[in-house]
């Protein structure tokens, strides 16, 4: 079967380039940002949607079907070798140029195979999305020629695994008042402190970390960095136990006095949050499609089993009350599938400028992880006692939807962000 890399490469040489559009004034409750798609990238078409979610689709009933995710979640351990098997089929790199090896594709396509990985396992997608947006695509929209040319090849082919570290026990939501420090040395910097909390950070080999080169100036003191954890002073200390998104490996890592050459600052010194911030709104949009996965899954597992299962001498389907759940679930998944995508369209078409709006980003992950996790809640009670029995899968997912209510970002936040887009708009 040919890959989703062979595949898309093929169909985008064969489509015409759009060429430069017009540069357009921003409201103040947007960005305006440098070119945030690979190079070579077109806008796709809906065929080419539609067969890189088939693709990937493919792949999950082959690679993660429901024992693989089953016993992902029991043992707290993630599949190692699907890193390998996800870089040769193409998925570690949708938004990377061609010449490290990704498939200079956009945002559509990344938020499809995020959820089409969910659907198969909420934590391989979750550990898939801090490898291949929040390292991999950071890399991209920041990194120098020599970095991409260094830590790219590896990581989309799925030899490498990378993570990305930013929280500590005393910075989550806060991230701004981070203690890990940077001091400068010979030849680079010396990295002391924790993060906590670090998707992928037991098992990743490049980690982009935020420190604080200037620990007096707040916001404009933080300076990102590429780390290799091969490094003499890295170690994680201990992998977290989780309530959900189990096997998506999370721990707390120690950095003691870990020599960072010069050459793997990320960006600028001191110009941190710029790093940040330019693929923030990103993150969330990718992420978003998480929820939309958990939310399929649900259907899944429901759906079958309310039409097999016979009560008073009919299916428990035909019951007027299952069928308004039913009804619910679909329908939240039907407009948070809208509202993710949409946005993800909107971006993807004007590649040269594209035009991101902080509060639809927000907003499209603040609606999904809601709504995933009220759908999981629903699947279990459809299903009664056998949805509250862990042989099958209505409780992992509701375990799993949960964090995208807390992670990369808590609700209250998100409705805070957007809250605070409006302001600027309006109050100038």
């Amino acid at each position: 079967m040919a890959t989703i890399r062979a595949v898309f490469r093929t169909s985008a040489r064969s489509r015409p380039t759009i060429g430069t559009l017009a540069q357009r004034n921003s409201p103040s409750c947007c960005r305006w940002m440098s070119r945030k798609h690979p190079k070579g990238f077109v806008k796709p078409v809906q065929e080419d949607l539609d067969e890189i979610r088939e693709r990937t689709r493919e792949f999950a009933r082959r690679e993660i079907p429901e024992n693989v995710a089953r016993k992902t979640d029991q043992d707290n351990e993630f599949p190692m070798d699907l890193w390998q098997k996800m870089g040769e089929a193409g998925l570690l790199g949708i938004t990377a140029d061609e010449d490290y090896g990704g498939l200079a594709m956009g945002y559509q396509a990344h938020c499809i195979v995020m959820e089409e990985l969910s659907r198969a396992s909420g934590s391989i997608g979750l550990s898939y999305a801090a490898h291949s947006q929040l390292c991999v695509n950071q890399l991209m929209l920041n990194g120098n020629d020599d970095q991409k040319q260094r830590f790219l090849p590896d990581l989309i082919s799925g030899q490498k695994i990378g993570g990305l570290a930013m929280s500590e026990h005393s910075a989550g939501s806060d991230v701004v008042s981070m203690k890990m420090q940077a001091k400068e040395v010979d030849g680079g910097y010396l990295l002391s402190g924790q993060k906590f909390w670090i998707t992928n950070g037991p098992d990743a080999h490049t980690i982009i970390v935020y420190a604080k080169t200037e620990p007096t100036a707040g916001s404009k003191g933080i300076t990102a960095f590429i780390i290799d954890t091969s490094v003499k002073g890295f170690s994680c200390t201990r992998k977290l136990d989780k309530l959900g998104m189990r096997g998506s490996n999370t721990g707390e890592l120690v950095f003691d006095d870990v020599f960072v050459p010069r050459e793997n600052v990320l960006g600028e010194i001191n110009k941190g949050v710029r790093v940040l911030m330019e693929g923030l709104d990103l993150e969330r949009l990718v992420l978003s499609a998480g929820p939309l996965g958990l939310m399929q899954a649900a259907l899944d597992v429901t759906l079958p089993y309310v039409h097999e299962r016979h009560q008073f001498g009919q299916p428990i389907a035909l019951n007027q009350f299952l069928q308004g759940k039913l009804a619910d679930m679909y329908t939240k998944y039907k407009a948070s599938s809208g509202f993710t995508y949409s946005v993800a369209a909107e971006i993807d078409s004007n590649p040269e400028n594209p035009l991101i709006k902080t509060q639809e980003c927000a907003g499209a992950i603040l609606y999904a992880a809601e709504r995933a996790t009220e759908c999981s809640m629903d699947a279990i009670q459809c299903m009664g006692g056998m949805g509250y029995m862990n042989e099958v899968a209505a409780g992992r997912i509701m375990r799993d939807a949960k964090l995208y209510e807390i992670g990369a970002g808590t609700s209250e936040i998100r409705r805070m962000v957007i809250g605070r887009a409006f302001n600027k708009e309006f109050l100038r």
